[in-house]
């Protein structure tokens, strides 16, 4: 490949400073470019630098390549004057310590500032809960339980703490938060939702936004827009959902599926935003003719930047263009002209191009020189990337410093979060809290394995189960927070179970990610043997038969479901008398053991309803017949202050609700996070009764 390097024939362009020689050497002073000088309007600077930059300046800023392309090599940033690195799921330096990502990012932000115009370089990752790549990082619960805290505030400090943790690596940018509605639960990325509810998602992927920001950290909004509501069957690349299609009209399009995005623009100023590998197909025009979110100039250009005025600057999702079509015959490599072409003429901005980052810089460069590529387009994408990286301070601070991970505050917040995430499902006779004295039974592969906890985009893509980070199991928990009580752990219930014991049962989903964790999918082959089990929406054999044996043998059982989506579990519910939807807690455990032995209450509520059936499925609030096993905002509670909510849900569970009562609730949910506490409170007491 030829080194992309077409230095404008001034040779000024290549310098940082100019010397005037129009006094005497000693009274010679130094004029800096007006880019350079941090008094200047923002705008000034970005017009300034864009208009000494050479196409190939412009071409590199707009490629993003994978550190595995550069890291031992880094004139390839210097090469290919590259705007951005990125580390994918999975690719850390050696060793994976903090020191060392702050080397190679710095060695990278070096080779950058090489450059003739010194433009540095923005380092991005995926670090949608905590920073899950980097050993050491507290792993915060994923979205969906934090969806189930309800707590904006909350929300705000836990993305503040990622933030501080990927700081303390030299990372400045942070490809989350995901502000997808997730509409079906077979998706494999419904974890990385907060609800079904676009209120909902738009309020606290509003504080995830602000919560980076605070902490110096650069978030992405994504995937825009629809990747949560594809219809199942339609999914690309293989899988059941992921990539898939949206089938809609405008009005719930925007009413659903754009809402989050608009508040991240409007209120909270987003910066970068990423479209989905999802395809929308409206109705009005007949289903039929889908466009994929990265060709959909109506959606990037016309309503993103358009009409919700985003004026930060648009990242591909991972080789993303590759998915367009193409003219091109079958087995050309791609990205494929063509595909460049529609990307860029979309309003895509910046491409993520793991591997391909050569080709598609000579490709584009192509494009422009043959007038397919307007130059004007270019200097738009270029603009936007320059304003975001002068905004976030790049150009006087470019290098990464070295700080802490893990750190007790941070681990005591995420040990909140995971408390304030468990959802009580049942609870008959009020068995939890229980006793920090009891004789307890624990079992099920979820209790003592952090990985399973962990779930996804944990040290790998598709995440690991076993001992993979520091941090507290749920079985952790139990020993710590009730040190007077008699415990047993048998993960598969082969040790005796006595009489008067009570059982725990933490059973649920091994880790996933995107494509490979839809229900229906071929299972990701390159995992552990339970990763490669099919994804299912009820539990595994292995955990039904775990459940059913402890739930038969000791006194009382409860049962925890870790998992990224609701689990069917009905056919098995009247033999349990504590269920408890413990979501993906990530690192802390001990959170778990907090609120089953009552240090803290049970607060949480369903971020998505739960669904009766596997036939259900999809199950949302809206629906014309809503009869999920519970309903969207349910969530019994421990503690003092009972109210509406309580009473309808307690009657609700004694089977003596009057019918719809789960339209009601729901309803009464929904009320309550839009402000309307009143009508809120009525709604619950006309199911109580």
């Amino acid at each position: 490949m030829r080194p992309q390097v077409r230095l404008a024939a001034l040779g000024v362009v290549a310098t940082l400073t100019a010397t005037v020689a129009s006094a005497p050497a000693a009274a010679t002073r130094t004029i800096s470019p007006a880019y350079l000088d941090a008094r200047q309007p923002v705008e000034r600077r970005v017009a300034d630098l864009l208009s000494r930059m050479t196409l190939n300046d412009k071409v590199g800023q707009m490629t993003q390549a994978e550190r595995a392309q550069v890291a031992a090599n880094p004139g390839r940033v210097t090469a290919w004057r590259l705007g951005s690195v990125l580390s994918g799921g999975g690719s850390v330096p050696s060793p994976n310590t903090p020191q060392a990502w702050v080397d190679m990012v710095n060695s990278l932000q070096r080779a950058a500032l090489e450059t003739p115009l010194k433009i540095p370089l923005i380092y991005g990752i995926d670090a949608v809960h905590g920073h899950g790549n980097a050993h050491g990082a507290t792993v915060f619960p994923h979205n969906a339980g934090l969806g189930a805290t309800r707590d904006s505030e909350l929300v705000r400090k836990v993305y503040r703490a990622t933030a501080a943790e990927m700081r303390a690596t030299g990372i400045p940018w942070n490809f989350a938060p995901c502000v997808c509605v997730s509409r079906d639960e077979r998706w494999g990325r419904a974890y990385e939702s907060f609800g079904e509810n676009p209120g909902l998602v738009t309020r606290l992927g509003g504080s995830a936004v602000d919560g980076l920001r605070e902490g110096g950290v650069l978030a992405t909004v994504k995937h825009f827009a629809g990747d949560g509501d594809t219809e199942h069957g339609t999914g690309d690349s293989d899988y059941a959902i992921d990539q898939g299609v949206t089938v809609t009209n405008r009005n719930d399009f925007h009413r659903i599926d754009l809402a989050p995005y608009a508040a991240a623009v409007s209120e909270h100023g987003v910066q970068t935003v990423m479209p989905s590998f999802s395809s929308v197909d409206w109705t009005e025009d007949g289903a039929g003719n889908p466009v994929k979110m990265h060709a959909d100039e109506e959606l990037i250009t016309g309503t993103l930047k358009g009409r919700m005025g985003f004026d930060g600057f648009v990242i591909s999702d991972w080789e993303a263009i590759h998915q367009l079509p193409t003219a091109e015959p079958a087995g050309t490599r791609e990205p494929a002209a063509d595909q460049v072409r529609a990307g860029v003429l979309a309003g895509v901005d910046m491409f993520m191009e793991p591997s391909t980052a050569p080709q598609f810089q000579e490709l584009l460069l192509a494009e422009v020189e043959a007038g397919r590529v307007p130059m004007s387009r270019i200097d738009d994408a270029v603009r936007r990337i320059l304003r975001v990286k002068f905004r976030l301070g790049l150009f006087e601070n470019p290098y990464a410093t070295l700080g802490e991970l893990g750190t007790p505050a941070h681990r005591a917040l995420a040990r909140e979060a995971v408390a304030q995430s468990q959802v009580l499902l049942k609870n008959t006779d009020r068995l939890l809290p229980l006793r920090s004295d009891a004789k307890i039974y624990v079992a099920g592969r979820n209790a003592d394995d952090i990985g399973n906890q962990a779930g996804g985009w944990t040290v790998d893509w598709q995440g690991r189960n076993g001992d993979i980070i520091p941090g507290t199991t749920v079985l952790d928990g139990i020993r710590e927070v009730a040190p007077s009580a008699s415990v047993t752990f048998s993960a598969d219930a082969s040790a005796p179970i006595g009489a008067s014991d009570i059982g725990v049962v933490v059973v649920g989903e091994t880790p996933y990610a995107e494509g490979f964790g839809d229900v229906g999918s071929k299972p990701w082959q390159q995992g552990t043997g339970e990763q490669r089990e099919p994804k299912l929406l009820t539990l595994q054999p292995g955990d039904r038969a775990v459940v059913g044996k402890v739930c038969a043998a000791a006194a009382k059982c409860v049962v925890l479901i870790v998992s990224g989506r609701p689990q069917v579990i009905t056919d098995q519910l009247g033999g349990i008398d504590a269920l408890v939807a413990s979501w993906l807690p990530g690192s802390e455990g001990a959170g778990v053991a907090d609120v089953l032995f009552g240090r803290r209450p049970f607060t949480g509520r369903l971020p998505f309803s739960w669904p009766a059936s596997v036939s259900q499925v999809p199950v949302n609030i809206g629906d014309k017949t809503y009869q999920p096993l519970f309903p969207y905002g349910w969530g019994l509670r421990t503690g003092s202050g009972k109210d509406g909510r309580d009473a309808a849900q307690e009657r609700a569970a004694a089977g003596r609700a009057p019918a719809g009562w789960q339209q009601t609730i729901a309803d009464a949910q929904l009320s309550e996070e839009g402000g309307d506490n009143v009508g809120s409170e009525a709604l619950f007491r006309s199911v109580a009764g």
